[in-house]
């Protein structure tokens, strides 16, 4: 009985790690598009006939950036994975459905190192799928949402 009561007590760490991991994926994706300047993520967006591409860009730029940098402090975590998980669906279908499930398609390896074909959406699954266990398991220990729960 000891034992089950230790893992118990335990159990709201296994989700830090993956918290912090897709928390800090979505803000460098954020971050990296804001610092390219988002004109090439908006004319990407008009290739593919998403809707003001302009508007979107910036939606989704700052959407990552927050939103990551908000999953990693373990705050509004089920809020913010919506948006985050629309972004993702987003993309997989638009960008990566043709190219099948792989992520990584090794094609050749080259005296300049190995050359990977297109991106799969397996990626986008594991981010959905690890948005979808956050929101439902909650930030765990060390978050910003467990912090105002304790004060109250």
């Amino acid at each position: 009985m000891l034992e089950f009561q230790n893992r118990k007590s335990w159990m709201g760490f296994a989700l830090l790690p993956l918290r912090l991991l897709i928390g800090f994926g979505f803000a460098a994706h954020g971050f990296a598009k804001l610092s390219r300047g988002v004109d090439g993520f908006a004319d990407i967006l008009q290739a593919l006939s998403v809707p003001a591409p302009h508007f979107t860009a910036w939606a989704t730029s700052l959407i990552e950036l927050f939103g990551g940098l908000a999953i990693m402090a373990g705050a509004f975590v089920p809020f913010v994975s919506v948006p985050l998980a629309v972004i993702m669906l987003t993309a997989l279908v638009t960008v990566h459905l043709p190219y099948g499930f792989s992520s990584i398609k090794l094609m050749a390896i080259t005296a300049d190192g190995p050359q990977f074909g297109k991106i799969g959406y397996e990626l986008n699954l594991l981010y959905i799928a690890g948005l979808f266990a956050l929101a439902l398991g909650g930030p765990g220990p060390f978050s910003i949402d467990r912090l105002f729960t304790r004060r109250k």
